[in-house]
């Protein structure tokens, strides 16, 4: 399924790129090199840095990835929720523990599919439904749930939601990697 980029306004674009930005320099990488590495071009880069783009969830994902951050690394100075055409995320709470774990609220408009890229090896995720029926976990195991239950898959691997005929409202917990150092 095809997303329309998330709606935020300027204030909060700008943020985001700046934020992109910030972190790229910080690891001493290219605007080529992460471009290259997260599978988008060069040039939307470049306009998502300058807070002229509006990437999709997933290519914010993908930037986390090559930066070796969190999702929530990325988003946390955006104020409110990012939305595509039929999904709304919000940032609920960053930990900053080791391993880092983040919270999201997220909902989903009826008969919804978002496919998710692997995000960084070892992290996991739990979807607890809140309302509605959504099927999540990875690509070739994924579990029907109702309101009160929950689901813990692996989720550096391709993963699915996939809301029901009223939509689905959801907390997502998403615990990465333990941090060697």
């Amino acid at each position: 399924m095809e997303h329309k980029a998330p709606s935020m306004d300027k204030l909060n674009v700008n943020k985001l790129g700046q934020h992109i930005q910030k972190l790229r320099q910080d690891r001493d990488m290219s605007l080529s090199q992460l471009a290259q590495t997260a599978g988008i071009a060069k040039s939307n880069l470049s306009r998502i840095e300058q807070g002229n783009g509006n990437p999709t969830v997933d290519t914010i994902w993908r930037l986390a990835i090559q930066l070796n951050v969190p999702f929530s690394a990325l988003i946390h100075p955006i104020s409110g929720s990012i939305e595509e055409r039929d999904i709304e995320i919000r940032l609920i709470d960053h930990g900053t523990d080791n391993p880092p774990v983040d919270i999201y609220w997220m909902s989903c408009a009826p008969r919804t599919e978002h496919k998710a890229e692997g995000h960084s090896c070892g992290t996991t995720e739990t979807v607890s439904v809140i309302s509605g029926h959504l099927e999540v976990g990875a690509l070739d195991d994924a579990k029907l749930l109702s309101a009160g239950e929950a689901h813990t898959f692996h989720a550096d691997q391709p993963h699915v939601y996939r809301s029901g005929e009223n939509g689905a409202t959801v907390m997502m917990t998403i615990v990465y990697p333990k941090d060697k150092a």
